[in-house]
Formats: C-alpha cells, structure tokens, sequence
C-alpha cells in the first residue's frame, strides 16, 4: 500500500493551507482596520468575507453545493460576528461586546458539530477544542490591539498562524480519510 501523498493532496493540503492563514491574515486586517479606523476597512471586511466562499469552493467537490453553502453561511456568520465584537470591544460597549461573544462561541459549536457530522473522520470535540482556541486567540489579539500592546499582539498573532495550520491539517487528513472510504 502506498502511504505518499499524491500531486492531488498536496495541492488540497496547500489550499487548505493558504485558505485558513488567509482567513487568519485577513481577520487581523480587519481587526486593525476597525480599532484603529483606517480608510480600508470597509475594503478589508468584503475581502475577508470572501473567505468562507473560497472554503466552499473547495469542500464542494467533496461534499456537494448543499453542505458547501452550509459552512459558507456558517463561516460567514463567524466572521460578521467577530466584526461586531470588535466594534463594540472597541467602543467600550461590554454589554453589546458580551452579547456578541455569546452568539460567537454559539456559532462555534454549530461548525464544530456540522463539521463532524459530514465527515466521521473529523471529531466535534476536536474542531470545538480548536475553534474555541482560535476566539480565545483573536479575542486577545483584538484586546491587545485596543489597549495598545502591539507586541503582544504580534506573539499572539503567531500562535493564531501556528494554530490556523493545526486547524488546516485536521481539516486535511479528515478530507483524505474520507476519500478513501
């Protein structure tokens, strides 16, 4: 039995890849974008927001239309979140920016139990434990941006890069798990 990685896998594993930093880069963009105001903002969030349709560009040939636009909307849903619990983190609204947090680890667990239940190699505690991790993260990198601690952002920054690519792997093996099914 052949256990290699064929052409084929290493391009989805580099597109699996390049898909969540991109989602990570973008979201910190957008971060900085909403603290500090800056023109592109507006540019930054539609450009970020293109990330759960390029996810279901490639899901699709794996799972069909039906469950790509599924996570789409749940992705997307992830990230308009985080944009409003950033604005309100920032404008020093702590009700709003509670509220917000709530509905945020919600949609987390409805991607962590939709992702397990389209692909049995993929563990709803797993993806629960990861995506938890990566709003403790972005939380405390938008936090550190707000009150002016750029370096800890940065440190902060680089365990979101590191745990993007856990995320991308888990993804990864479950997809090839299950194609070989």
């Amino acid at each position: 039995m052949n256990n290699c990685i064929t052409p084929k896998q290493n391009m989805l594993q580099d597109t699996l890849n390049l898909l969540w930093l991109e989602h990570v880069y973008w979201t910190r963009l957008a971060i900085q974008g909403i603290v500090f105001g800056t023109p592109d903002t507006d540019a930054t969030l539609q450009r970020l927001l293109r990330n759960p349709v390029d996810f279901a560009n490639a899901l699709r040939p794996f799972f069909g239309s039906n469950i790509a636009n599924r996570f789409k909307e749940l992705f997307t849903e992830h990230l308009t979140i985080a944009a409003e619990l950033v604005k309100a983190a920032a404008a020093g609204d702590t009700i709003r920016a509670e509220a917000e947090r709530r509905k945020w680890y919600r949609n987390a667990n409805e991607i962590a139990l939709f992702l397990s239940q389209i692909n049995p190699f993929w563990s709803r505690s797993r993806w629960q434990s990861m995506l938890f991790e990566h709003l403790r993260l972005t939380e405390n990198e938008a936090g550190q941006l707000i009150g002016g601690n750029y370096q800890a952002s940065i440190a902060t920054f680089d365990n979101i890069q590191s745990q993007a690519l856990m995320m991308a792997d888990y993804m990864f093996m479950g997809l090839i798990n299950c194609a070989k099914k």
